[in-house]
């Protein structure tokens, strides 16, 4: 199986205008940050379980999610932080269970399985340390296939990298913005060094600004140091999610893209025979709930224990629910008698 696009699928990598620049000089975009006081959990637990109709769980609803998934092909995509792993104040520390890890490693056995995150590929593969999934670090703009036997791929944005199982294929169409994005960090951890707490992550293709240890009178004082480096940047846009600021080239390329694109280099673009299965919990994972909305086939999972705006169709409250779907998931297609035979198909060990 060769890491390839078809002939008929367009790279979208063309520069995105800029959405709700203020009035002052085209400043680069961020959602507000907003803050509360705790809910009374009366009232926190009657909203949730109101969330609950729209977005009912896919723990409950795991048989009858199974039984329309009959004669049809599943993909697996899954987010890290937050979903494989919870979410902590020190990023390098947010280290996945043995649990889990085994957990998706059973799951990668059955069926065609991608871990798609806003960290660097490298620093994903360093957390999960499998070897038969594929890797979409950066958001999805730094794309890795399992070692395995390819042919040679059309398109600009892939390279070839010799693995000791055959050659790693990868694509990157943010490639050219890797000297712009160094400079970036350096000016971020230079003009934010005074400001205790505040973290500046390097994955390679996006730059992570994390003000999760930032002291709630800091955080406007970050929020402007970060807009100021950026308003010498026009190519490079500025969003938010869970306790962290997001730089990302200005592309049309997010986590949508990277399903669709993973989805086509596997076979798997048919939305009427194929069920993507995406689990993640953060804002940037909507663009890929987004995806499969629009496909009319799949399953979208919000990792959340509150009520949010979503695209998802289903929820899982957190990590530790994302594994217990996870073992049911490898434990049905185990118990299925069509198991070795669908293992045989994708090349991969039964």
């Amino acid at each position: 199986m060769g890491f390839q696009r078809s002939p008929s699928s367009k790279q979208k990598v063309k520069p995105i205008s800029k959405e709700n620049n203020d009035e002052n000089g085209g400043d680069h975009s961020i959602n507000a940050r907003t803050t509360s006081n705790p809910p009374d959990s009366d009232t926190s637990d009657a909203s949730y379980n109101s969330w609950m109709v729209e977005h009912p769980s896919a723990l409950d609803s795991f048989d009858r999610m199974i039984k329309a998934a009959k004669g049809k092909k599943i993909a697996v995509f899954l987010d890290y932080d937050g979903t494989l792993s919870p979410i902590v104040d020190d990023p390098n520390r947010a280290f996945m269970s043995d649990e889990m890890r085994a957990a998706v490693r059973e799951v990668a056995k059955y069926f065609p399985t991608a871990i798609v995150s806003g960290r660097s590929r490298e620093k994903v593969k360093e957390f999960v340390e499998l070897s038969n999934v594929y890797y979409a670090g950066s958001h999805g703009m730094d794309i890795q296939a399992p070692p395995r036997p390819v042919k040679a791929c059309e398109g600009k944005y892939h390279t070839l990298v010799p693995g000791k199982k055959g050659n790693e294929v990868l694509f990157q169409p943010a490639k050219k913005f890797l000297p712009a994005i160094q400079e970036i960090i350096k000016e971020l951890e230079e003009e934010t060094k005074k400001i205790q707490g505040a973290r500046i992550e390097d994955n390679r293709f996006c730059i992570s600004v994390h003000f999760r240890q930032v002291r709630e009178e800091d955080y406007s004082i970050l929020q402007e140091k970060v807009k100021a480096v950026l308003r010498n940047y026009p190519d490079f846009d500025l969003s938010e999610g869970k306790k962290v600021m997001e730089i990302r080239p200005s592309i049309e390329w997010d986590k949508g893209h990277a399903l669709e694109y993973l989805l086509d280099t596997l076979g798997l673009s048919n939305p009427n025979d194929v069920l993507p299965l995406y689990i993640g919990d953060d804002r940037t994972d909507e663009d890929a709930f987004k995806v499969i909305e629009s496909r009319g086939q799949g399953y979208p999972i919000i990792v959340s224990s509150t009520p949010k705006e979503t695209k998802a169709s289903y929820s899982l409250k957190d990590p530790s629910e994302v594994l217990t779907f996870l073992q049911r998931l490898s434990r049905w297609r185990k118990s299925s008698s069509s198991s070795k035979q669908l293992a045989q198909i994708w090349g991969i060990g039964y």
